[in-house]
Parts: C-alpha cells; structure tokens; sequence
C-alpha cells in the first residue's frame, strides 16, 4: 500500500550569498519514519505558486519550528515595540494559505513549535514575545551562552489535558519537554482546545476538528532526538493515523 504524503513547509535562509527554501532534516526523519510516511517539501513562495495548487496534491501539513518569528502585524499588534525577528514575510503568506486550502479539503494539520503559533494566529488568537524573559514565567528558553544541545536540553513538566488527545495517547498526565521558544500563545485562537499547560500557565499545546480535519499542535520540539523519545514517537503517531484518515481521538 503507498504510503500517504505530508506537505512539510519552507522557511526562507540566507545560504552563502543565496535565498534557500529549506527545512531541518530532523522534522522531516522524525515525521517519515513515525508517521510512516513519505514526504514533500513546499516551499515558501506565495508570489510563485498558491496553496491551492498544492493542497490537493498532499495528505495532510506539517508546520515545523524556525529561527524566525511570525509577524506581530498579523495578529494585531503592527507596532509592538518589543517585537523582534528575524522575521519570514514568505513563510507567513504561504502557511496561512496553506492552513486555509488543507483544512476546506479536510486535510489534517500538525504543528511544532512556531507551527503551534502560526497556527494560533490563523485561528484568530495572539502571541506574547517575553516567554524567556517574564519575571512570572518559567524561563522558556536556554540561557544565550548554552551550547546546542543545553538549548534541546531545557525544559520543564507540562500537564497534559483531561480527554485530551495527547493524554489518552502517551497514557500520562504529565510530561517533561524540551523548551526552546522565546514566544508563545497569548490569547488562544477560536475553536482551540488546550491540550497541555506549562506550570506557570503557559498553553503548550492545542487541538481542534475543523471541517473533519484534525488539528494538533505542540509547542516542544518532537523532531528532536525523537529515537530516544516514546512521547515524542507517539506525536509522530497521531500524526500518521490522521494522514490515514483514522484518528478518532477528535471526536
């Protein structure tokens, strides 16, 4: 049987003196070898080609994290003082559309880390840009001098919701995550159930049925070192049986 495919979305980099259309090679592993799928990579170029061309020609959307922050415009706050990129004008257009065009097929779509917040503002929610730095948050990112792997190697417990998606398949109701974000949900979008709270209030990560496609974003980094990491196979998982059509842990 063939495998289904997932769209795996572009972020704009600066490579040498070039623009690149490029992914982490760990999002895409973690999600071929846990969903079981084969992937596609789409890139971030809104003025080039549309989602809609795209949408019908994959199974579902991943939205994986970056190095870049969603623009403040976007969810209201235009002249925010404190906001700080770098930014990816492309990536922004080119996720909402896609967002827009795979949930009206009702195509799934996953997200990770600015995944999460994408697809936060496209349900009409904000994001808050102090969450390494509020004196009444944990600090949500590594201190600036920790190497790469004490960035992956910060985090903290989350509690995972009741009847929530996650919690009925990890089979816990807490875990410990990694925590490299210097932004996160302020104001949750329509329609978005929480599915994980850090200690200090923080919504870790969300879900949703729209149009009869499933939603499940986190905000953590399950790409990461995820062969050592059942909970973060188990994100993979879900992520595959609703490429399949058989994730009924929505309803």
């Amino acid at each position: 049987m063939e495998r289904p495919v997932l769209g795996v979305v572009c972020c704009t980099r600066t490579i040498g003196e070039e623009r690149a259309q490029a992914v982490m090679e760990r999002y895409v592993a973690a999600a071929i070898s846990y969903a079981d799928a084969a992937a596609l990579l789409v890139p971030s170029l809104p003025s080039l080609m549309t989602a809609r061309e795209v949408a019908p020609r994959i199974d579902g959307l991943l939205l994986t994290g970056s190095p870049s922050n969603v623009a403040p415009a976007l969810y209201g706050q235009a002249d925010a003082v404190d906001a700080e990129g770098p930014f990816d004008a492309a990536r922004d257009t080119m996720t909402r559309d896609l967002v827009d065009a795979c949930l009206a097929l009702q195509k799934p779509v996953f997200g990770i880390c600015r995944g999460l917040q994408e697809l936060n503002v496209a349900f009409g929610g904000t994001l808050r840009r102090d969450t390494s730095k509020a004196a009444e948050l944990l600090p949500h990112h590594a201190p600036a001098d920790a190497d790469w792997d004490g960035m992956f190697g910060h985090g903290h417990d989350v509690a995972l919701a009741e009847g929530g998606v996650l919690r009925r398949a990890i089979g816990q109701d807490r875990l410990w995550v990694n925590s490299v974000h210097f932004q996160g949900i302020d104001q949750l979008g329509a329609g978005l159930r929480v599915e994980a709270t850090a200690p200090d209030g923080m919504i870790e990560a969300f879900s949703a049925r729209v149009n009869g496609a499933p939603v499940l974003a986190v905000q953590w980094h399950p790409e990461w070192q995820t062969e050592a990491s059942p909970q973060s196979q188990t994100y993979f998982r879900l992520l595959g049986s609703a490429l399949r059509g058989e994730l009924e842990e929505f309803n």
